[in-house]
């Protein structure tokens, strides 16, 4: 029926009594714990409570589940984890040495290769040395959470509720919920949830709607605009704040250099399908290696949508000019997160706290994923460029490795089409060392997700850094050519509702 960290409560097929002992043999299926947990278990557990009203039956486990998993099962996974990446590094020392011997023989894709080689080692091993900022004791902030909404009426309610329960004093903490003009019933849930919680939080949640849809933009311009808060911490729609969220995004601002900070993001749907899976891998590693690696530098350059914090004053600052952005003499619809970054990053630091936690929904449709993926791409390459003016005035190795981020992933479709095509059309070269350095640095980041989440997802990197390779490289290319568009599509499914909410 239920179960926990501690204990489990069910239905027994004979009767029990309060002190009766037993083991227990169970499968944690994928969802009904945190990601990790999935596994067979048989446990000695200790009745505490039989209910004669419903026949449920709760047991004590008689140790932890964590603490019997550590045993049984994580100990294994970090040492396999541990040896994956040291043989991967040894296969990238290898093929790289071949590299340099033959390197004058192919100079493009050889050079291209030790520089792609050598960005990529650089983020897991400054990643290795991040560590997140620990809670100062009595540093509590105010705090306006601002949510922006369009047509989000099935998580809408579970986003003000994550925003709101949080292990933070009440009077230092207000919710803002702002309606983008949505066409379904965003508005009257948001409204119901106030209407319901009133008495408790008072006027800590608000809710404002515009009469139409002016774009995400303007809606957290507007309730940027109405925070009374020191910080103002953005949340979208379908994102769900862990309970401690708040308390930790926060601690960064005790350095008054600090204007912005983000979150960690996890994939709430991740055991939708293969899609999902893969997502959960490359979501965990671009915050874990490479916002943490950015973060040593405190040259974080996109404080994601999902849980980005601003201090109020820097916010403030740059509003106007940020909502007013165009490019190329058209309206910036999108890349919010990325370009209030570029503002910040103009006069502030911006960093990246691990322990602040929030679950959000990815799409599940390749559709769907495909047409989000193209808009941050082309966000990417605006806000790209934009940091290119200021960039070089950072750390020097921050600032190397900025460049070579901007210019690596614009020439891989043509360093791509020389060593797939090209060379063996012309040489009958066939691009195996390639395609082993691409294996083998996916592995690396399998590995490291095994390392750190102990999750049977981690085998799903190196499929996702195939499918990048061979199907996500060539948008680079269409995106130049389609900047100006601005479609969204990434709403979730029926069955990423069903599994979410279970």
């Amino acid at each position: 029926m239920d179960i926990s960290e501690g204990g489990m409560l069910l239905v027994p097929d004979k009767p029990l009594r309060v002190g009766d002992n037993a083991v227990l043999r169970f499968f944690l299926s994928a969802g009904t714990m945190p990601e990790g947990f999935e596994s067979f278990v048989k446990l000695p557990a200790r009745v505490v409570r039989v209910d004669s009203a419903s026949g449920h039956v709760g047991f004590e486990f008689a140790n932890p589940l964590s603490q019997y998993l550590r045993r049984k099962r994580w100990r294994y996974f970090e040492t396999a984890s541990l040896l994956g990446i040291l043989l991967a590094l040894i296969g990238v020392w290898f093929i790289k040495k071949e590299s340099i011997f033959y390197f004058w023989f192919d100079v493009p894709v050889f050079l291209y290769g030790l520089c792609a080689v050598f960005y990529l080692l650089s983020r897991f091993f400054f990643a290795a040395l991040y560590r997140p900022y620990k809670i100062t004791p009595g540093y509590q902030p105010s705090v306006t959470i601002v949510i922006p909404c369009f047509n989000e009426e099935e998580w809408i309610e579970k986003t003000i509720h994550g925003c709101l329960n949080q292990l933070y004093p009440e009077e230092l903490l207000e919710v803002i919920v702002v309606d983008d003009g949505s066409s379904d019933n965003s508005v009257a849930v948001a409204r119901a949830v106030r209407d319901k919680i009133y008495d408790e939080a008072g006027d800590r949640l608000i809710v404002h709607a515009f009469p139409e849809n002016r774009g995400k933009r303007h809606a957290l311009a507007a309730g940027a605009r109405m925070a009374k808060g020191e910080l103002v911490l953005f949340v979208d729609s379908d994102s769900f704040l862990q309970p401690d969220a708040v308390l930790h995004v926060v601690q960064p601002f005790h350095d008054p250099h600090i204007g912005g900070a983000a979150g960690r993001c996890e994939v709430e749907n991740k055991w939708t399908n293969v899609l999902t899976r893969m997502q959960a891998v490359r979501y965990f590693i671009g915050f874990r290696i490479f916002k943490a690696a950015e973060s040593i530098f405190d040259v974080v350059t996109c404080l994601s949508g999902p849980l980005a914090c601003y201090r109020r004053t820097v916010l403030m600052r740059y509003l106007d000019a940020w909502e007013s952005q165009t490019f190329l003499g058209r309206p910036a619809t999108f890349g919010d997160d990325r370009s209030l970054t570029n503002f910040i990053l103009g006069s502030h630091y911006a960093v990246y706290q691990h322990t602040a936690v929030c679950n959000t929904i990815v799409p599940s449709t390749y559709g769907k994923f495909f047409t989000q993926q193209m808009r941050w791409k082309r966000s990417w390459l605006r806000e790209s460029l934009r940091a290119c003016k200021f960039m070089w005035l950072k750390e020097p190795f921050m600032a190397i490795s900025f460049y070579l981020g901007l210019i690596l992933p614009v020439m891989a479709p043509v360093v791509v089409l020389r060593a797939f095509v090209f060379m063996p059309a012309a040489y009958g070269i066939w691009p195996t060392m390639y395609l082993a350095g691409v294996l083998l640095m996916s592995v690396l980041m399998c590995t490291s997700y095994l390392l750190l989440k102990r999750s049977n997802l981690w085998l799903y990197g190196v499929p996702f850094c195939f499918f990048y390779l061979f199907v996500l490289l060539w948008q680079i290319v269409w995106a130049l050519l389609t900047f100006w568009k601005s479609e969204w599509g990434t709403r979730a499914s029926k069955y990423d509702k069903s599994m979410a909410m279970g």
